[in-house]
């Protein structure tokens, strides 16, 4: 790996991890759903530190140039972050469809309760 795509890479890593840290900071992320973003970024920084490992393992199956493996390796991190974000995301509409229905039983039996009570005080 040449020097100036390691330098790239760890100034983008510093973005990286400063973005993240700013949005934990702020509660705009979730610990629990970060862990993923955070490993992504250590997975690329044991790139940085160690790319003849990285080589070896590129070229074993079949990459010649590191840079396609850079690529190779986001790529695949993406789309399980992804995979990941929309279990999360199914998850939770699952919950809010769940909630919505408890409010609207909630609400009917409420409506009820009204009723009965304005009947028994005008009788």
């Amino acid at each position: 790996m040449n020097t100036s795509l390691r330098g790239a890479i760890v100034i983008a890593l510093i973005i990286y991890y400063v973005v993240l840290l700013y949005l934990l900071r702020k509660r705009a992320l979730i610990l629990k759903y970060t862990l993923l973003w955070l490993t992504a970024g250590v997975i690329m920084i044991l790139i940085v530190i160690f790319p003849q490992a990285f080589e070896k393992v590129i070229h074993s199956i079949g990459i010649i140039e590191m840079t396609n493996g850079l690529f190779a390796v986001t790529l695949f991190a993406i789309m399980i972050i992804v995979v990941s974000i929309t279990s999360i995301v199914s998850k939770m509409n699952e919950r809010i469809r769940q909630l919505v229905q408890e409010c609207a039983m909630y609400e009917k039996r409420l409506r009820e309760l009204e009723r009965k009570f304005t009947n028994d005080e005008s009788n």
